[in-house]
C-alpha cells in the first residue's frame, strides 16, 4: 500500500542528531503511514553506518559520496518518494507530541495551501522564530543595512521578513516556511520540478515558496505541529554560514525581485555586511568585549565579499 508521506532527511556530519531525529519520528508519529529515505551528504563521521545499524530496513539509506547540498541531497531523495505528501525534515529536529501526524492532518484540513509548516523550539523550549518568513522588499532589506531589524528585532515594522511581533500562534499564512520542517504536496513538487539548482544550502525553499506562489499555491503554519530545532548543526563556521547565506538571498533578490528594484536591493544586501562590521568595529573599540568576535566574523564576510557579489 503506498504511503501518505514520504520524510526525507539529508544528513551531513550529524550523526548523534540524526539518530535522536529518526528514533523521535518513529515514537512520534503513529497516525499517518509513511516512509522515511535518509540520504548521507558524503559525511566523515560514520553516520550512515551508524544509521544503517540502527534502522535497518526501517529506513531507505542513500549514500552519496558528494556533498550535494540540502538543495541537491532532497531533489536526488524525492526521485525514491512514493507518498502523496513530502516532508522534509532537519536532522537536528526532534519531533514532539506527535506533529508530524498533526501537521499532515492540517494539510488535509487546508489543501489549498499547498506548502504547510509548523512551531520550531529551540532546546530549551524558548521560541525558536526561523520556522517561517516573509519575502525580501526593499524596506526589509533597508531595515536590515540599518540595523533596525536587530535592535527592533520584536517588530513586524522593522523586522517584516522575522515577523517580529508574532509569537507564532495559531494559524497564518506566510510567504516562506522554512526547510527544517516543510511538508509539500508531491504533486506539487514535481510540478516545480524541486529546489533549483543554483541554490546549495540556504534560499532554496524561499524560492520554491515564491514558485508556488505564482502558481496560487498559499504557505501556511499552524503552532499545533510544534518541534525541536536545534539549528546550525551540520554548518559550525559563523563566517561560512553567512557567506552561504548572503549569496542565496543575492540569488534570491536576482531571481524574484522586479528587474527595476534589484539594483537596488543588491546594493542595500551588500551593505549589510559592512554596516555589521563597522558598527562592531566601533563598539570594541568602546570596550564591548561581546563585539570582538563578531567583529572578527563580519570583517572576514566583507573580505570574502567577492564570492557573494557574484
Amino acid at each position: 500500500m503506498r504511503p501518505q508521506l514520504s520524510i526525507i532527511v539529508i544528513n551531513f556530519n550529524t550523526c548523534r542528531l540524526t539518530l535522536e531525529c529518526l528514533r523521535s519520528v518513529f515514537k512520534e508519529t503513529k497516525d499517518t503511514k509513511f516512509e522515511l529515505i535518509v540520504l548521507d551528504n558524503a559525511s566523515e563521521d560514520q553516520s550512515a553506518r551508524a544509521i544503517a545499524e540502527e534502522f535497518n530496513n526501517r529506513v531507505d539509506l542513500i549514500v552519496s559520496k558528494k556533498n550535494k547540498g540540502f538543495a541537491g541531497g532532497n531533489n536526488l531523495a524525492a526521485h525514491k518518494a512514493t507518498g502523496d505528501y513530502l516532508l522534509l525534515l532537519n536532522p537536528d529536529t526532534v519531533v514532539l507530541d506527535g506533529a508530524i501526524d498533526k501537521l499532515v492532518a492540517f494539510a488535509t484540513s487546508h489543501p489549498g495551501a499547498g506548502i504547510w509548516g509548523g512551531k520550531t523550539l529551540f532546546k530549551d523550549r524558548s521560541l525558536n522564530p526561523s520556522s517561517c518568513w516573509k519575502r525580501q522588499t526593499i524596506w526589509s532589506l533597508a531595515c536590515q543595512a540599518s540595523g533596525l531589524s536587530s535592535l527592533f528585532r520584536k517588530s513586524s515594522l522593522f523586522n517584516p521578513e522575522g515577523m517580529g511581533s508574532w509569537n507564532r500562534g495559531g494559524i497564518r499564512k506566510v510567504d516562506i516556511v522554512s526547510g527544517c520542517f516543510f511538508l509539500i504536496k508531491h504533486d506539487l513538487w514535481k510540478q516545480l520540478d524541486g529546489f533549483h539548482p543554483d541554490f546549495f544550502m540556504y534560499g532554496e525553499e524561499a524560492d520554491l515558496c515564491l514558485r508556488a506562489k505564482k502558481l496560487g499555491a498559499q504557505p501556511m503554519i499552524t503552532s499545533e505541529a510544534t518541534i525541536i530545532h536545534y539549528g546550525g548543526a551540520s554548518e559550525t563556521v559563523r563566517a561560512d554560514k553567512l557567506v552561504r547565506l548572503i549569496k542565496a538571498k543575492m540569488l534570491l533578490i536576482r531571481r524574484h525581485f522586479p528587474v527595476y528594484a534589484a539594483p537596488t536591493g543588491v546594493a542595500l544586501l551588500a551593505f549589510w555586511p559592512l554596516s555589521r562590521y563597522s558598527a562592531h568595529t566601533l563598539l570594541s573599540l568602546l570596550g564591548r568585549q561581546s563585539s570582538s568576535q563578531a567583529q572578527q566574523v563580519w570583517g572576514e564576510v566583507w573580505k570574502r565579499r567577492q564570492e557573494w557579489l557574484k
